[in-house]
């Protein structure tokens, strides 16, 4: 009888957990606004805009300069520390 009640538990509370997973829109809560517009510009960004990282954050990669492994090639420069 108890591991049946504490089955059930676990149930409901992990069917009250999924709700905390919802996506709706964002909005500011009531009497807040979005952030005043970025300083040079006509537009205030939206939420969405705002939670939109920028390129330069985070670059994509297409190409990769090394495939494999490779034996470095000499660098008449890399020369020892002097003491």
């Amino acid at each position: 009888m108890r591991s049946r009640s504490t089955l059930i538990w676990v149930a409901l509370s992990a069917l009250a957990l999924t709700g905390c997973g919802a996506r709706r829109v964002l909005k500011p809560l009531a009497g807040h606004q979005l952030p005043p517009a970025p300083y040079g510009t006509g537009y205030r960004p939206n939420a969405d805009q705002l939670l939109k990282s920028p390129v330069q954050v985070k670059p994509e990669r297409n190409v990769d300069v090394r495939v494999r492994s490779e034996e470095r090639a000499d660098d008449p420069f890399d020369l020892p520390p002097e003491n």
